[in-house]
């Protein structure tokens, strides 16, 4: 006799793929935010199971600093071109170059947090409605207030008071002229979750999220990798170390991990056994208590 009984991974797809088509239904212009990071392309796989065998009825989004890993926008690229998708690139530095951002400058100057204003001039420009993401609620304090849709106001920001009950699964996407919705399809999703749905559907990842050897520096308690965009100060030595990346953002912010886990079991062995939260090691995060959710109110991811 066959068994019906579903794993929780299946359960967490169906719950995902239920959200995907409920943001199809509802809004007129959706987008999927896409890094190229494990999150986004796992919400880039469930999207293709959830209109297969039609093509995903909306464009791929990237916000791209311009202090992105060269192996991650690498395999975006390859990704996009696999399955044929439309692909939206916002870029960080034309918000510089129009005057609507400003530059960090000091010790640790980052573009991370100008993400928001880029992000809020692409979906003003591409008049979209809602931003799928991938944020999830064990990531971030932050993010465990979130609802699976999560309501924006006219000038992209999050009031975590203003948000709608969402009981039985029923979602609420009505919004005035000019608000936004972002739409969190893994919010119950964990990292561990994450990382077994990637062995169990087979899906390729960047190669900075597994054991490799990287010149590094120790600055405010992470490892940064020695890039263009991030190098390290007199009173900071250099290592060659074996390390991989938990979370892939900018290469000024997202620390490394001294890892040997080559493959998805290791990783997955790993993931079991840290004591640490996936963020742990970006710095963006650490820049006061209340930095992710500042960030939200924004206009962040």
């Amino acid at each position: 006799m066959q068994n019906y009984n579903l794993t929780h991974l299946k359960q967490l797809e169906s719950e995902a793929i239920f959200v995907f088509r409920e943001t199809a239904s509802q809004f007129e212009r959706p987008a999927l935010l896409f890094s190229g990071g494990k999150d986004s392309i796992v919400m880039a796989h469930l999207a293709i199971k959830a209109f297969c065998p039609a093509k995903v009825p909306f464009p791929f989004l990237h916000v791209d600093t311009g202090h992105n890993f060269s192996e991650t926008i690498d395999f975006r690229d390859q990704y996009i071109s696999r399955v044929n998708a439309q692909l939206i690139v916002a870029r960080v530095q034309d918000s510089i170059d129009r005057g609507t951002a400003i530059e960090e400058t000091g010790a640790n100057p980052s573009r991370n947090a100008l993400q928001s204003v880029t992000l809020l001039e692409a979906i003003e420009q591409e008049s979209l409605d809602a931003c799928l993401g991938g944020g999830r609620r064990d990531e971030e304090k932050a993010r465990a207030k979130e609802r699976f849709f999560s309501h924006r106001d006219a000038f992209g920001q999050w009031d975590p008071k203003n948000q709608r009950p969402e009981l039985w699964n029923l979602f609420n996407g009505r919004k005035a002229p000019g608000e936004n919705f972002r739409v969190f399809p893994l919010s119950n999703w964990t990292e561990m979750d994450v990382w077994q749905y990637c062995k169990l559907e087979n899906i390729t990842l960047p190669s900075l999220y597994f054991a490799h050897e990287r010149e590094v520096f120790g600055r405010n308690g992470s490892l940064l990798a020695v890039t263009e965009f991030a190098s390290p100060r007199e009173d900071e030595s250099v290592t060659k170390e074996l390390v991989r990346f938990r979370t892939i953002g900018d290469a000024t912010c997202t620390g490394a991990v001294r890892s040997s886990a080559c493959n998805l079991d290791e990783v997955i062995a790993e993931v079991a056994a840290s004591r640490i939260t996936e963020r742990g090691s970006r710095t963006d995060d650490r820049r006061s208590e209340a930095a992710m959710e500042d960030r939200k109110k924004q206009g962040y991811f």
